[in-house]
């Protein structure tokens, strides 16, 4: 088991790009394929807490079709994680957890801050 996690998504040019640099490094790490094994909305709040905010939205793809169909842009925070839970193509990928710090990979060379 390695203590390093990656919500991921092999289709993401960033997640992909992050998994080179942790592999270059030497990191093994965990990647969870977050569309298929859907983050609980406990997990969803401790990584927002491990990235030192309260905001949904900063691990949002806003720009997601769902986004606007929801119409999330004028939503509070509790429905926003609920949207987040059901639809988890709209958390920002990838997502980097290393102990109590997490970092997300936009641009991947976030995650060094990690290492």
């Amino acid at each position: 088991m390695s203590d390093v996690t990656v919500w991921f998504n092999p289709n993401c040019s960033k997640c992909r790009t992050v998994q080179g640099i942790l592999a270059d490094k030497g990191v093994e790490a965990d990647y969870v394929r977050y569309l298929e094994q859907t983050p609980s909305r406990a997990e969803i709040e401790a990584v927002l807490g491990m990235l030192g905010t309260d905001d949904p939205r900063s691990i949002m793809r806003t720009g997601e079709a769902v986004y606007r169909e929801l119409g999330l842009a004028g939503a509070e925070r509790d429905a926003l994680l609920d949207a987040m839970v059901a639809h988890p193509v709209l958390i920002e990928r990838p997502i980097v957890i290393r102990g109590d710090r997490a970092v997300v990979g936009r641009p991947p060379e976030n995650v060094l801050d990690l290492l």
